[in-house]
């Protein structure tokens, strides 16, 4: 159980009590995991509007002349590629090939960059980057300092024209923009497969915008639909679907590993042989075939031709757009092929599953 001592609180907590919401620790973090219900919550993003608190994300600002050679030696995508204003998923590894986190990195200027670090891995991330800064490279970590939250839907650019009129139009995908003498973020990613943006500003005002962004009718959501709706889509979750052990070419995501972009970068070898001796697992999705229990986390997968386990789910769920059970497992080579039957053992009882395309939904 977590210490709760050690339970950071975020700048918007009294709005979630406020709004009745069930709280739980989350990464070293008090957070919202439900208010309505998961299911309203999942539904209100995938067909209008919801909003999530992700203060609990860092937010790391690196600078200097050699900035981006610096970071194509420790990221897995072409810093180069970016333009100004523009952003890109990536990874930072270990020298194993594992992963140590999957970020978003956003161009500002030839020399500045802005990197959104996961919770949990906040720490270990600034300690990774400082233990490899070069002369003329420099970090500031701000992710004390803001308040964050994630607009997510198909009606988030109205939403944004309804509460920012003055500010003109959403930077578009992947872009970022500062407003407010560069006080306000805003950032056009998501992690629901929905439009959306995420919104950063200092601790003391973060409310009053999500207060503005509520009234224009985004529905306060918790992480639990944000779980739901990142699995439909097969988005990974770093410390479940991503870690230390794998890397992210058995993790399916190998369009963000650029490998021929001109310079090595930490864990770039083991990637190669990877590439050149073939993988011997991989990430898949699964469904439930049938009535069965929600998959979850941890739930063993077996190989009904053998009856042996062969994997654990990394994620498990109820997808409330399928009405079926749904998860992610690394599986041998072998048995990757959509339509691929496999079982997964609830409490002693095995029920069958198939490999799907992703994304589910």
């Amino acid at each position: 159980m977590a210490d709760l001592t050690d339970i950071q609180i975020s700048p918007l907590d009294s709005r979630h009590r406020e709004l009745g919401a069930r709280m739980l620790p989350f990464a070293g973090w008090e957070m919202p995991i439900q208010y309505e219900g998961i299911v309203a919550e999942h539904n209100a993003v995938r067909n209008s509007l919801g909003i999530f608190d992700i203060s609990h994300m860092g937010q790391v600002e690196i600078s200097g002349v050699d900035s981006e050679k610096w970071l194509n030696g420790l990221l897995t995508n072409d810093v180069s590629a970016l333009e100004d204003n523009g952003g890109q998923y990536t990874l930072m590894l270990n020298e194993g090939g594992g992963v140590i986190d999957d970020l978003i990195l956003y161009r500002e200027a030839a020399d500045r960059f802005f990197l959104v670090v996961n919770a949990s891995k906040i720490d270990e991330d600034v300690a990774w980057l400082t233990q490899n800064l070069t002369e003329g490279i420099e970090l500031k970590n701000y992710s004390d300092d803001f308040g964050a939250f994630a607009i997510q839907g198909p009606a988030a650019e109205s939403a944004w024209e309804k509460v920012t009129a003055e500010w003109g139009a959403l930077p578009p995908r992947n872009g970022i923009v500062r407003l407010e003498n560069g006080r306000i973020i805003a950032c056009r990613t998501g992690y629901t497969g929905e439009d959306g943006f995420e919104f950063f500003a200092p601790n003391a005002e973060i409310g009053k915008w999500w207060d503005a962004f509520v009234s224009a009718g985004a529905k306060p959501c918790g992480l639990g639909s944000r779980d739901s709706l990142r699995l439909e889509k097969c988005y990974p979750l770093n410390g479940s679907d991503l870690d230390p052990d794998h890397s992210p070419l058995e993790a399916g995501l190998g369009f963000f590993v650029k490998l021929e972009k001109g310079c090595e970068f930490t864990g770039s070898d083991v990637l190669k042989k990877q590439k050149t001796e073939g993988l011997s697992q991989r990430l898949v999705a699964i469904q439930v075939i049938g009535k069965a229990p929600p998959p979850r986390h941890g739930y063993g997968v077996a190989d009904p031709a053998t009856g042996e386990q062969i994997s654990e789910l990394t994620s498990g769920g109820l997808s409330p757009t399928l009405g079926k059970g749904i998860g992610l497992t690394y599986v041998p080579v072998g048995l990757t092929k959509i339509g691929t039957q496999l079982e997964i053992d609830v409490r002693g009882r095995r029920f069958p599953c198939e490999v799907v395309k992703k994304p589910m939904v």
